[in-house]
C-alpha cells in the first residue's frame, strides 16, 4: 500500500500551507506544528516532510529551532527541504535532526553541489527535489522556473546515483484538485529504478488510493489533512490496514 507522509510546511515557526506556491495565498492551520506531529504520530504516521518556506525564499535554512523540536519531540522520520543551499545548511539539518534532505533549487542552480553531497551521506538521505510547471522544473520556493524539461532533469541525475525523488505538480499544489496521475506514471515508466513520492493535489483519499493503484510508492498529503477533507480518523484506519 502507498505511504501517506503528511506535509508540515513553515513559516515563521507555525504550520502553513500555500496554494501553488504563492506566498501571497498562505493559510496558517497552527502555531504549534509539534502539536500537530504528535498527535499524526499517534494515529500511526511514521515520516513527516517538512519545508521551511522561510528558507526557500531567503535561500538558507530559517527553521532549525522548529525542526529539532519536531525531531526530539518525535520519533518520526523527517526529510527536510527547504533553504538548503549549501554545505553548511545540510550539516544543520541533519544536526537538527532531519534523517534525510529534498535538494530540488541547488539541484538545478549548483549540480556539483547536490552531487558532492549524494556522495558524502548516500542516495537513501539525499531526495531530489523535482517540482514541476508546465513540464519545466521551478525553483527557488517555485518564485522562478529554469529551462530545464523534467524528463532531462530527472535523467542526468538518475545517471550520477539518484534513487529518491520528490516531485510536485506546482499547478496542482494546495488546490485540492487531484493528483498527476500521468505525470506519476510517465515518471515511473522512463526511470524504473527510481522512488517516486507524488506530492500535490490530493484531495481525498480516493486521490491517494488513484496513485496506489499504478504503483506510486509514497504520497505527500498537506492541505487535504488539515482542512479535514482527509480525517485523522481515516488516517489512522489506513495506517492500521497498512500495518
Amino acid at each position: 500500500m502507498i505511504e501517506i507522509i503528511p506535509a508540515i510546511d513553515i513559516i515563521d515557526g507555525s504550520l502553513v500551507r500555500l496554494q501553488q506556491g504563492d506566498y501571497d495565498a498562505k493559510t496558517e492551520y497552527s502555531r504549534d506544528p509539534l502539536e500537530v506531529a504528535k498527535q499524526l504520530q499517534d494515529i500511526g504516521i511514521r515520516r513527516l516532510h517538512v519545508v521551511d518556506l522561510d528558507g526557500a525564499k531567503g535561500g538558507h535554512i530559517v527553521n532549525q529551532k522548529t525542526l529539532e523540536r519536531l525531531a526530539n519531540g518525535t520519533n518520526l522520520v523527517i526529510d527536510f527541504g527547504g533553504g538548503v543551499k549549501s554545505d553548511e545548511d545540510v550539516k544543520i539539518a541533519f544536526e537538527s535532526g532531519a534523517r534525510m534532505i529534498t535538494g530540488g533549487s541547488i539541484a538545478v542552480q549548483r549540480p556539483q553541489m547536490f552531487l558532492s553531497w549524494l556522495e558524502k551521506y548516500g542516495a537513501d538521505r539525499i531526495i531530489l527535489g523535482a517540482d514541476i510547471k508546465e513540464g519545466k522544473i521551478a525553483i527557488s520556493g517555485w518564485l522562478e522556473e529554469s529551462d530545464a524539461k523534467w524528463q532531462t532533469f530527472l535523467s542526468s541525475y538518475v545517471s550520477r546515483g539518484v534513487r529518491h525523488v520528490i516531485s510536485t505538480d506546482i499547478s496542482r499544489d494546495g488546490m485540492m484538485t487531484g493528483p498527476a496521475v500521468e505525470l506519476y506514471r510517465d515518471m515511473m515508466t522512463d526511470f524504473p529504478e527510481l522512488h517516486v513520492t507524488a506530492s500535490g493535489g490530493i484531495s481525498c483519499m480516493n486521490d491517494v488510493l488513484q496513485l496506489d493503484k499504478v504503483g506510486v510508492p509514497d504520497v505527500i498529503v498537506g492541505k487535504a489533512i488539515y482542512e479535514g477533507r482527509i480525517t485523522f480518523r481515516e488516517l489512522e484506519e489506513y495506517m492500521k490496514n497498512q500495518g
